[in-house]
């Protein structure tokens, strides 16, 4: 994205003369050379996630905690090695960009509410729901739409949703156990696709003539390493 800004800004587009006989050597092209380094940065984190699959013993098997816990355990070593977000530092990041240049706490939960839809997450909590019920209380309080920027009636809000956090059971504290949890969950899923995909691709050789009579082995015991 910076790249294509860069592109796009008027002192970086390539002048007419350029392709003048009379015109000079041309000049590197600044959005070019960001292009060029983003390609790389990619390059480098992919490379290093690959070294890691190429080391680590990843067991496909959904229904294994070890097996889940170990995976997980590959993953967060990749997103530490090369650099890259955890699934709640994305959804994290997501709610930053999105909300930046929101007035209103009403649109805010809204948005909040959009991105854990598209982000497939679930609100077994119903927090949502007691969420927005306390927002109706702090408006109906100040007679007017909670602003962002009105840090007094904000505060109220706060207050309100401290009591329900209080409700849940959730503290600051245990922040680091619910990340812990949350990529569990996504290490189960993602391992559940690997064996569905990994089962279709035999099932799908299995019907060619030469391995018909082919006994098809457990998606288990597969080694990933073996196909990189």
């Amino acid at each position: 994205l910076c790249g294509s800004q860069s592109i796009l800004q008027k002192e970086n587009t390539i002048p007419v003369r350029f392709y003048a006989k009379e015109a000079a050597a041309p000049v590197a092209n600044k959005g070019d050379e960001i292009l060029k380094n983003i390609f790389l940065e990619v390059k480098a984190k992919y490379e290093t996630a690959l070294g890691i699959f190429r080391k680590e013993k990843i067991t496909i098997d959904p229904d294994d905690p070890a097996a889940v816990s170990q995976y997980a355990k590959v993953m967060k070593t990749v997103r530490q090695k090369a650099d890259l977000f955890s699934e709640s530092q994305r959804i994290q990041y997501t709610i930053q960009t999105r909300t930046r240049d929101i007035p209103d706490a009403r649109t805010y939960l809204l948005t909040l509410k959009d991105i854990r839809i598209k982000r497939g997450l679930t609100d077994d909590l119903g927090a949502e729901a007691m969420m927005m019920n306390a927002l109706d209380t702090v408006e109906k309080e100040i007679k007017k739409p909670l602003m962002r920027n009105d840090k007094q009636s904000m505060a109220l809000l706060t207050a309100e949703f401290e009591k329900i956090n209080k409700k849940l059971g959730i503290r600051k504290e245990d922040l680091p156990k619910y990340e812990e949890q949350l990529e569990l969950k996504i290490a189960k899923a993602q391992l559940e696709e690997l064996k569905k995909d990994a089962f279709e691709a035999m099932e799908t050789q299995k019907k060619r003539e030469e391995f018909k009579d082919e006994a098809m082995p457990d998606v288990k015991s597969l080694d990933i390493r073996n196909f990189l």
